[in-house]
């Protein structure tokens, strides 16, 4: 984990205010492993893959909500401290309560009340981290931020694998899982601790009229185009939304500016975020059941997301001096491969070590495609959208992945409760068919056509 609080061209400066950050990372790891123990408890207590789906969407749909009501709340009281500690309050309750039930309908929603409070105060830290910086530093900061949170994102999944197996080997693997939120709803609390003897205080109020020191949404949403994303979330959570500033967006101002371009990047992103929810949906339940149990599964997904973490520079580089287009469908097509190989090569080889290191490389390369899309996504709608409205863009893109998550998900567990096979490869169609729609709008972008901004 990082030491210094902003990175700005390699020389850290520190600020004591910013020790906060070690308690949002703190969090992080409960957010990261609670991200995959829920749905292994669900399978546990009975679960197939079509209640996988119906716990995905549950938890992408909330996302949108919890960001505009606590972003909206921020601005408008000044409160960022006690929006915080609220949301790690609401986590760690609802991590804290999952393994107390066994009724699935519970489970679901608990699970919803940890997802909601994570997309509630991710804007709400990102105004925090910002707050009392100069406009030039803000990237480096919430790049730092980033670098925190996907760091702790990690090592949920890290905790995850090591009890899990270690657990496995001094009673049952489903007394493991279980005995899993323990641990992650310790470091939930924690954070709450560590949040509440560290967050900075709240600005000075101006009378009626709010805060005096908010930064405004336009600057906020520059910066965060700018900054290093280190996504390991996104990388086993497709409905999650991305760090992005939603105070002031106004859907039907975005929609009233669309280009033909955009639109029709829009769809194109609609089908493969669609196509990857449809894969992770499911994919636990269809893990456990090939054999690779709980420890198993906890280590697949830790290496699909440190796959993710280390490619995200690189693909950044790419993007900034190439086709971003091109590159983007490059990801999309070999990802549009990946996911149904994924089905093949656990069925055929099952949990065997040839079968763990197979199903292995193809969720590392899985995590290698998803640093390439989700940087040249940016890009690409950053260079389609009217200048007026770019920002507001990113953020309909990121309600377009919440909105995409809640549909793949349970149609990837209606299919998979049909037959893996069947979903799995509806999720590869679903993002080459994405990839097919992009690559009709890349000469916009990378061509210089009309809707290209340089």
């Amino acid at each position: 984990m990082v030491t210094g609080s902003v990175l700005s061209r390699g020389q850290p400066t520190r600020h004591m205010s910013d020790r906060w950050l070690y308690a949002w990372g703190l969090a992080s790891v409960a957010f990261g492993g609670a991200s995959l123990v829920v749905p292994l408890y669900v399978v546990d207590l009975g679960g197939g893959p079509f209640v996988l789906g119906v716990l995905a969407a549950v938890a992408a749909v909330v996302g949108v909500p919890g960001a505009l009501w606590f972003g909206r709340v921020a601005d408008r009281t000044g409160r960022r401290r006690g929006l915080v500690l609220v949301a790690l309050v609401g986590a760690t309750l609802a991590v804290a309560v999952v393994p107390l039930t066994e009724r699935i309908a519970a489970v679901i929603a608990a699970n919803a009340v940890v997802w909601f409070a994570f997309a509630a105060a991710t804007p709400v830290v990102t105004l925090l981290v910002v707050a009392d910086a100069p406009e030039s530093a803000w990237s480096d900061r919430i790049a730092d931020l980033n670098r925190y949170q996907g760091i702790g994102w990690a090592l949920g999944l890290l905790l995850g694998t090591a009890w899990t197996v270690g657990g496995a080997a001094v009673a049952s693997p489903a007394a493991a899982t279980r005995t899993l939120f323990a641990p992650l709803a310790a470091a939930a609390g924690l954070s709450c601790v560590a949040a509440a003897r560290s967050l900075p205080a709240d600005p000075p109020r101006a009378g009626a009229e709010g805060p005096v020191d908010l930064p405004s949404g336009s600057r906020v949403r520059r910066a965060l185009r700018r900054a290093d994303r280190f996504a390991v979330r996104g990388a086993t959570l497709p409905g999650a939304l991305a760090r992005t500033d939603f105070r002031g967006l106004d859907p039907r101002r975005v929609a009233a500016r669309f280009t033909p371009a955009l639109a029709a990047y829009f769809l194109a992103a609609l089908l493969f975020l669609t196509g990857f929810s449809a894969f992770f949906a499911p994919l636990p339940a269809f893990l456990t059941e090939t054999g690779f149990g709980s420890g198993g599964t906890f280590a697949l997904y830790l290496v699909n997301s440190v796959a993710a973490a280390v490619a995200f520079g690189a693909a950044g580089r790419l993007a900034a001096d190439g086709n971003a287009v091109r590159l983007q469908v490059g990801g999309l097509v070999a990802r549009g491969v990946l996911l149904p190989l994924v089905a093949v090569a656990g069925a055929a080889l099952g949990a065997s070590a040839l079968g763990f290191v197979a199903v292995g490389v193809a969720f590392a390369a899985v995590g290698l495609t998803w640093a390439v899309i989700a940087v040249t996504a940016g890009v690409i709608v950053t260079r389609l959208a009217p200048a007026a409205i770019r920002g507001e863009a990113l953020g309909a893109y990121a309600a377009l992945g919440a909105l995409a998550g809640g549909i793949g998900s349970v149609l990837g567990g209606w299919l998979a409760a049909m037959g893996y096979g069947l979903a799995f490869a509806a999720a590869g169609a679903l993002v080459l068919a994405g990839a097919a729609v992009a690559l009709a709008v890349g000469r916009r972008v990378d061509g210089g056509g009309p809707g290209a901004t340089r």
